[in-house]
């Protein structure tokens, strides 16, 4: 999408109705979500022509003592990929962590180094929340086996200034574009629980 128009993008909440489209994507992308709930997700939209171009979901796990939330299921449409959409997806996830009082956000993935950009860190999965213990064991069976425990402390947050720019520029022509080998990946045999193009 060369010259798409990304200043009237925003990111909001997914709707009841929007369920069904959802669920397609989520197929598309080969995301299992068998907790489903849409109220979770958050939409990338194009203010001027409704256009989905991206989505995400924060997952509250509550446990004996403690609740705790996952960021999972970040998605790019194809033509919107390379504009810095995902980043702001996540941005809206940790605002939204934020606003229901989780003063620190997990993630579970096979592709550590997209979140890790934004501040996400590794951890040992031995000193995981309980709730994510099991979930842990869940993506594992679903995504790989290689997948990580990372954890960001929500005040910590930030977006890299060349997403930023992306989405904010009318053009976008002009900014570089960031292959899976910029991060460490190898394009061929990778397996993505994120499927951002960038």
């Amino acid at each position: 999408m060369r010259g798409q128009d990304v200043s009237s993008m925003h990111v909001r909440p997914a709707e009841k109705h929007e369920e069904v489209w959802l669920l397609d994507r989520l197929d598309e992308f080969g995301m299992p979500d068998p907790a489903f709930r849409s109220r979770d997700y958050v939409f990338a939209v194009d203010e001027e022509t409704g256009e989905k171009a991206g989505f995400g979901r924060l997952r509250v796990h509550s446990g004996d003592d403690t609740s705790v939330c996952e960021l999972t299921n970040i998605g790019v449409l194809p033509d919107w990929r390379g504009r810095g959409v995902g980043a702001h997806v996540i941005e809206r996830l940790v605002e939204s962590a934020q606003d229901q009082g989780f003063d620190r956000v997990f993630s579970l993935t096979t592709e550590p180094a997209y979140l890790e950009q934004f501040g996400f860190e590794r951890i040992d999965e031995s000193t995981l929340p309980e709730p994510l213990v099991r979930r842990l064991s869940e993506v594992r069976e679903t995504e790989g086996e290689d997948a990580v425990p990372l954890v960001l402390d929500a005040d910590a947050f930030s977006v890299p200034g060349r997403l930023r720019r992306r989405f904010r520029s009318d053009e976008g022509e002009d900014e570089p574009q960031e292959t899976a080998e910029d991060f460490g990946i190898d394009a061929d045999t990778a397996t993505y629980k994120y499927d951002t193009g960038g």
